[in-house]
């Protein structure tokens, strides 16, 4: 090869070379400027509701309820005030039942105040319509689901122009008090159950007050219980004094939604019927009977507007810490009751209003709340665990028991001497992720071994059973999550489910799982018993 040829090769290689260093080296190098992205919006939180009426008087159907169609959530009352007056034959004019109050006066008209403990009585000055007009609070159907409703078409929010249908007639629309005048401000002809699934309206024109569109037929929610007075709402369990049910302060008259009503929901029923007695129908002559719905509705930070004074009644005590609770979505689970580390004695708790979880201290010992068992029975556990292996439980319970004071020993219920357990066998239940067994009916004794009252019995501490632990575990339970199984101090504690001859059912150290896997004589020192009783009250 001639040195040009070489010299050629060379350069050929020195290039490829090159090149192949410059594709190396680019698999290294890299640079990327500028990849940018936007998520952005623009959004008007606009609050709205509208107050709806559908009443008939000729079927005395009468619906009253309270619709949100903005996109933020609002707070709701609503009262009622009733006028009544008699004319009898051959007189001239009429007498008002109510002394003072006047047809076409409605701010002189009779708030509706119900007994403290009976909506369907009146009190005061209301009591004088308890002979002439049964109120029917609430909506049950048996074996039906929420009633349908046609949603407003007016959604300006600062017109208070209710819906009203059939002969309601709205008050902005005609403030007549005569009995036949029209004033609907919305479709429908005010009977039950008038609209249902499917049905919708077109509004072009408009027909009735509000948008040229057309809707279809909503549902109401659900009531989660029959309206009540807020004196009742004070004895519901703190976990269930939050929902979608109407609360009445008897003493002022206003029925608040103890829920916040989120956007595009509509209440229950307030009311469903507003029917005359026989006694009316009697009357010799002729009556006049009118009810008269205030509606107001506020953004839930201004729960003061609804503690303003009112100018004929005095709000009830419990007015503040309830809207307080609907405010927040939940009431404190100690309250009206004495905090988790106020040693108390037994006459001092309620126990019919404390949630599953509930923490209390009671004569010297600390105790978590489990279940209200019904007849007056309550099911509670101490917080704590003491020292003892699956074996010896039984007799360390009973050791506590006997150093309880005798106020609590006095309310301790009976159960049975001796429990039938059955057995699972090692790794035979299916936990899914440590907290609830899946297939516990496979087992029929382990199952059926749940805690009750047995008037055979002994009143005594025990140990739950595994069926117990499964029964009181999961979302508004004594246990909603494995960490608050744990006794204090993380610790675990024995069952008094065997799994072998040799094993036994615990709440595990630490993470509050269930395992079969403890050994019945081991005395670790992060597991113990912790004695549960039955009270009553």
């Amino acid at each position: 090869m001639t040195p040009e040829k070489k010299n050629q090769r060379r350069l050929r290689n020195l290039a490829l070379l090159s090149l192949l260093l410059l594709l190396v080296g680019g698999t290294f190098a890299f640079q990327a400027f500028n990849q940018r992205a936007i998520n952005d919006r623009i959004r008007e939180n606009i609050p709205g509701g509208r107050v709806h009426d559908y009443y008939n008087r000729d079927t005395e159907n009468k619906d009253v309820f309270v619709e949100n169609y903005g996109n933020v959530p609002l707070m709701a009352r609503i009262r009622l005030s009733e006028f009544m007056e008699k004319r009898s034959v051959g007189d001239t004019d009429f007498t008002p039942i109510v002394n003072g109050t006047i047809r076409e006066q409605v701010d002189t008209w009779t708030v509706m105040r119900p007994s403290e403990n009976n909506l369907n009585t009146r009190v005061g000055d209301s009591a004088a319509f308890n002979t002439y007009s049964n109120l029917t609070f609430g909506w049950n159907r048996s074996g039906q689901d929420a009633p349908w409703f046609m949603p407003t078409f007016n959604r300006d929010n600062q017109d208070l122009m209710t819906a009203s249908a059939g002969h309601a007639r709205d008050w902005v629309t005609s403030t007549a008090t005569d009995g036949v005048t029209d004033g609907a401000t919305h479709p429908g002809d005010g009977t039950d159950a008038y609209w249902s699934s499917g049905d919708s309206f077109d509004n072009s024109g408009p027909v009735w007050p509000g948008e040229e569109v057309t809707h279809d037929a909503a549902q109401n929610l659900q009531q989660d219980r029959a309206p009540m007075t807020i004196s009742q709402w004070a004895a519901l369990p703190n976990n269930l004094k939050v929902g979608n049910f109407w609360v009445i302060d008897h003493q002022t008259g206003w029925a608040y939604w103890a829920n916040q009503l989120q956007a595009g929901e509509t209440t229950s029923y307030l009311l469903d019927a507003a029917e005359m007695t026989a006694a009316a129908n009697a009357i010799p002559g002729e009556y006049y009977y009118g009810i008269h719905v205030d509606g107001q509705l506020i953004s839930p930070d201004r729960i003061n507007d609804f503690l303003a004074a009112d100018a004929n009644f005095t709000h009830h005590d419990d007015l503040s810490d309830f809207l307080t609770a609907v405010q927040t979505g939940s009431i404190d689970n100690n309250w009206g009751n004495p905090g988790p580390e106020e040693n108390v004695q037994p006459d001092q708790i309620n126990f019919s209003i404390m949630a599953p979880g509930t923490i209390f201290t009671m004569a010297g010992e600390q105790y978590r709340y489990l279940e209200n068992q019904g007849g007056g029975n309550h099911l509670i556990i101490r917080n704590g665990v003491l020292g003892a292996s699956f074996n010896s439980q039984n007799d360390r319970n009973n050791q506590w028991y006997s150093q309880l004071s005798l106020d609590v020993q006095a309310m301790v219920r009976p159960v049975s001497d001796s429990f039938t357990t059955g057995e699972t066998g090692l790794g035979s239940v299916i936990i899914d992720a440590g907290f609830l067994p899946e297939n516990l009916h496979e087992f029929p004794e382990v199952v059926a071994d749940e805690t009750q009252v047995d008037l055979s019995g002994t009143p005594r501490a025990f140990s739950l059973s595994l069926a117990d632990v499964a029964r009181l575990s999961g979302s508004d339970r004594a246990f909603p999550s494995n960490s608050e199984r744990l006794a204090t101090g993380d610790s675990g504690w024995w069952l008094r489910t065997p799994a072998t001859d040799i094993h036994a059912w615990n709440v595990f150290p630490g993470s509050g799982g269930l395992s079969d896997g403890g050994a019945r004589d081991n005395m670790w020192g992060l597991r113990g018993t912790r004695p549960a009783l039955i009270v009553r009250q």
